[in-house]
């Protein structure tokens, strides 16, 4: 793995450049945008993608397999809460016929 960072003549600080961009795009889209739950969740989902990047670019250059187990498991969590966010969306959706987060508060039981 380490060739494909020699190889394309690539820096672990441009990597580091581009994940705080995605972290930056995520954080925005999940303060900015709250009125989209589907919006709120793509976003959630770019900041754990930054956080797997971040893992194991890290871990490749210091030559660890901790790093990549740890995005591993991130990826489990995402997947996680990726499903039980959709499962919240299509009873909010069936309840009430709208997407959006101003009303989520009516999907009391």
């Amino acid at each position: 793995m380490l060739f494909f960072f020699e190889y394309y003549n690539l820096d672990i600080y441009a990597i580091f450049l581009l994940s705080l961009v995605l972290l930056a795009l995520g954080f925005c889209g999940v303060f900015l945008l709250r009125s989209n739950l589907i919006i709120t969740l793509i976003s959630l989902e770019v900041v754990l993608f930054t956080v797997n990047l971040n893992f194991i670019v890290y871990s490749v250059f210091l030559d660890d397999l901790l790093g990549q187990i740890f995005a591993l498991l991130v990826l489990s969590v995402a997947a996680a809460e990726s499903s039980i966010g959709l499962a919240l969306l299509v009873a909010m959706f069936r309840v009430r016929g709208v997407i959006s987060i101003d009303h989520l508060n009516t999907l009391k039981g």
